[in-house]
């Protein structure tokens, strides 16, 4: 069964990316360590990064996300989604409106414009194709900004919350739950590892 999982980075006073995030600055200051995680050498870190990117059919991102990963300083052969893994699901991105042009043009991007709700069925039919193609279950990440999961959550979208609390207190930045509308969660899973406390949700 394909899932719509919301995985994201957040510090201990519940930011996902630092102060004054930008074009050349896009975790903000400081924000870099809410990925310590992602590049660690814990086999545990490993582990979990390998099995999120390896199951991921489609992956959900909005605009100013794909602006920085398809920027000059973004993602290249070495360090993509999932971080090291370099994973290549098919990406859907929330837009008003499509980029003239895609420096990433090894990857498979859509770009929908009308509205979040599509832009996640377009990667759910996306990662029920994959899952039918690869004979096992794929899920569709969304994979942030934090305002594209904070509206899926508000929207009821989300199946399962995967929260990767940093050891780190920003003080302030991008919030992640600010103004959120009220949703049960059922604690699933918890990892501690030497740079981060892997948190699982169902979301109900």
């Amino acid at each position: 069964m394909t899932r719509i999982i919301a995985d994201i980075s957040v510090s201990l006073d519940g930011f996902v990316t630092g102060p004054a995030p930008g074009p050349d600055n896009g975790l903000g200051t400081g924000g870099e360590a809410l990925h310590t995680w992602a590049f660690s050498e814990d086999p545990v870190d490993r582990r979990l990064l390998g099995e999120a990117t390896a199951r991921s059919g489609a992956v959900v991102l909005g605009r100013r996300l794909f602006d920085l990963v398809d920027g000059p300083n973004g993602w290249d052969d070495t360090t993509g989604y999932g971080a090291n893994e370099v994973g290549k699901p098919a990406f859907v991105v929330v837009t008003s409106a499509p980029p003239q042009s895609v420096r990433l043009t090894d990857l498979d991007w859509t770009f929908v414009t009308t509205g979040l709700g599509d832009a996640v069925a377009a990667a759910r039919e996306r990662a029920e194709s994959a899952s039918s193609a690869s004979g096992k279950d794929l899920d569709v990440v969304l994979m942030g900004g934090g305002a594209t999961i904070a509206s899926a959550l508000d929207a009821g979208l989300v199946d399962q919350l995967s929260l990767h609390l940093a050891p780190v207190v920003l003080g302030s930045g991008t919030a992640l739950f600010t103004g959120a509308v009220p949703r049960t969660l059922v604690q699933r899973s918890v990892t501690a590892t030497s740079t981060a406390t892997h948190l699982v949700y169902d979301v109900l």
